[in-house]
């Protein structure tokens, strides 16, 4: 598309800037407003802090498909990396394992999740819609999609993970002699003819039979802490601007690395001014749209549209806000590589800091200070 489009949005803000006669991308220009035409208020360089999982290479294969954001496509987020994929009715993701710990979100449709530990104990669920399961690192696993199909979301605690490099048991049987495997299993060589010459990572199969057919009791019983949680079955904690629910180990006492918390903010709502005091947010937007302002201190600010299927990073201790400018809510996860999701809000230190010095600072009557609500209001209007 050109520039000749007069309803083209243009890097014009009262009597500074002016057209942009192209070449250019106006649907991009109109899906990234702030980007184009930035609030006054944005000032400095900040790195970007926003990637498209529609702008990720999809891998595809028989039974489904795959594509990441890492630090690779988004070089400020070191410490999370995140895999939205999809499986069709009774597809695999294949047995296997990782040197990171994997935190997932179901997004749609239901699995099957299975895990062994270290000693032995086992773990089986069906998931659905809105739950969530964690792997803790060097655990093998495996996922397969129920009779409706899947997708989901997964979270690593490092930045520069990659799905395309995990540990596949058809792989590690690919790379081990077979008379070494027959000699390990107590089999034959010959009976080893048909194993894969390759990884199979997702690969198509029959949609699994109920649970509890699939159950195997282990001899040293099951995993201490459940694997899965049931996020949309805890009451959110409401505001006038949304609502929202933590999982973090005091919920899902299994995910000792990773914790979140699902928001929803209202048409006209918006996540307060805020900040994290000890690590970096990695944000996955699930619906709506809106936008994010963040400050990084020394006179540098930035504003970042957000839609469905981004991902969204901010160091620790930016202050931020995300506000919602559509007519549906805005739901997004906040991840964190902690097992207690902390956040300090900007309102909450003014209230309870003596009135006249944030008065003193501010220029603002005390009067406005000493109605700011003490406690913690995530969401607001």
């Amino acid at each position: 598309m050109t520039g000749g489009d007069s309803a083209a949005p243009q890097p014009q803000r009262g009597q500074a800037g002016w057209q942009d006669p192209g070449p250019r991308d106006v649907v991009r220009d109109r899906q990234n407003p702030d980007l184009l035409t930035p609030p006054s208020t944005d000032a400095g360089t900040l790195p970007n802090l926003r990637f498209s999982f529609s702008d990720a290479h999809t891998r595809i294969q028989r039974g489904g498909w795959t594509r990441e954001v890492t630090v690779r496509e988004l070089p400020i987020a070191t410490e999370l990396c995140g895999v939205d994929m999809a499986l069709e009715p009774g597809a695999y993701r294949e047995l296997h394992w990782h040197q990171q710990s994997e935190w997932a979100y179901v997004s749609r449709g239901s699995c099957r999740i299975s895990a062994v530990d270290q000693e032995g104990r086992n773990f089986l669920d069906d998931l659905r819609a809105g739950d969530l399961w964690f792997f803790p690192k060097g655990v093998p696993h495996h996922i397969q999609a129920l009779d409706e199909g899947v997708e989901f979301l997964l979270v690593f605690d490092d930045g520069a993970f990659t799905e395309n490099g995990t540990f596949l048991i058809s792989d590690f049987f690919a790379h081990t002699p077979k008379d070494v495997l027959a000699k390990n299993f107590g089999w034959r060589p010959e009976q080893l003819d048909s194993l894969p010459e390759r990884e199979k990572y997702i690969f198509a199969g029959e949609v699994p039979p109920p649970l509890e057919r699939d159950r195997v009791v282990s001899p040293t019983g099951d995993v201490p802490r459940t694997l899965s949680h049931r996020l949309l079955a805890q009451q959110p904690r409401r505001f006038p601007g949304g609502q929202v629910r933590i999982a973090d180990v005091n919920q899902f006492a299994a995910a000792t690395t990773i914790c979140a918390a699902l928001v929803e903010v209202d048409p006209g709502g918006m996540r307060e001014l805020h900040w994290h005091p000890t690590d970096d947010e990695w944000q996955y937007y699930i619906s709506g749209h809106g936008r994010m302002g963040v400050f990084a201190s020394t006179g540098v600010a930035g504003t970042f549209d957000m839609r469905s299927g981004d991902v969204g990073y901010v160091p620790f201790a930016y202050g931020h806000y995300i506000e919602n400018l559509g007519n549906e809510p805005l739901v997004f996860l906040e991840m964190f590589r902690k097992p207690r999701f902390e956040d300090i809000s900007l309102t909450q230190w003014m209230a309870n800091t003596p009135p006249q010095v944030i008065s003193d600072t501010l220029n603002l009557p005390r009067e406005m200070i000493e109605a700011l609500p003490r406690d913690k209001r995530p969401l607001v209007r």
